[in-house]
């Protein structure tokens, strides 16, 4: 048996886990089966008193296929320095409450191992990022400016707008021949700057979240939307197949994958429709392990763990 290490999670509310289908749940139980202990915590719970950081931590045990699907051990502040590995995977929305708990784990000591590494998750704008993969993406604009939407749109009849700091699905406007120029007006004020794309009729017949970890491609699943919707994601509406990648595809996300660890990321799912890079480059908390589990059998948290225990 190994030595024990402390786990810290930064998450949502724990009576807040969907078990069948959350990513974080999956690597808290397979940390678990390796002996070590988990302390959960949410960003309202950070402190820095006289030079350290703590955090009013949960020890928790967890418990899969059960209703009561947890147990607290006991409550603790938590000198996280004297975590081994801390997990940043609360749910965005990447507002100022996620940056500001980056700049209190950015002080911890490199000993400690923060996946993702909270310097990285700053800087990379989920979307934004994409515009260092021009080449693998349909025709892609990010602006808040009416008239450039307006001349992109006359230029390719069909477009979707996206926040640029949105998440999940939410606030995805499609354009088509029939818009309502009030309503942009409308959205942008209260969106601000947005991603504009080319629409890709293909993501009808879905998309292909592609899983990367510690810089090398591990796995996919297809999402298909609901009838009737464009959106692909699982929190949409959307259902998970097996499936796997074409050449091009391959390509595309190692090329993605060896730049996110340059970046210092260790975890990361990125999208693909029709041989495209669409530009939702997931770092701050990457889902989907559960669904690609369930399909394939496949247990990438293993890997995960794996990989994580063998860094220097």
């Amino acid at each position: 048996m190994s030595k024990k290490k402390i786990i810290a999670i930064q998450a949502d509310q724990l009576n807040s886990i969907n078990i069948k289908t959350d990513t974080t749940f999956l690597l808290a139980l397979e940390a678990q089966k390796r002996f070590h202990k988990i302390y959960w915590y949410e960003t309202k719970d950070l402190n820095f008193i006289k030079g350290k950081v703590y955090a009013k931590a949960k020890e928790v045990n967890f418990f899969e296929n059960k209703k009561k699907y947890y147990k607290i051990l006991k409550k603790i502040t938590l000198d996280l320095s004297k975590a081994q590995f801390i997990l940043i995977r609360q749910n965005p929305p990447f507002n100022m409450d996620y940056i500001t708990s980056t700049l209190y784990l950015e002080y911890l000591s490199h000993n400690v191992k923060i996946i993702n590494n909270p310097i990285a998750i700053r800087n990379i704008s989920e979307k934004f990022y994409s515009v260092n993969f021009l080449k693998f993406m349909p025709p892609t604009i990010f602006t808040k400016n009416i008239k450039e939407i307006i001349n992109f749109k006359k230029k390719y009849k069909k477009i979707v707008l996206k926040p640029i700091h949105g998440y999940a699905g939410k606030d995805i406007l499609f354009l088509n021949d029939k818009f309502n120029l009030k309503k942009i007006k409308k959205y942008l004020n209260k969106i601000n700057h947005v991603m504009a794309q080319t629409f890709l009729p293909g993501v009808k017949k879905g998309d292909k979240r592609v899983f990367i970890i510690n810089g090398r491609v591990k796995g996919v699943i297809k999402r298909i939307p609901s009838k009737n919707s464009i959106l692909s994601n699982l929190s949409q509406g959307g259902k998970a197949f097996k499936t796997t990648l074409n050449s091009k595809e391959l390509k595309i996300s190692n090329y993605v994958a060896k730049k996110l660890k340059q970046q210092n990321i260790f975890f990361a799912g990125i999208d693909l429709v029709s041989n495209y890079l669409i530009g939702d480059i997931n770092v701050t908390s990457p889902t989907g392990l559960k669904n690609h589990y369930d399909l394939t059998g496949i247990n990438l948290a293993v890997d995960f763990w794996d990989t994580l225990e063998k860094l220097k």
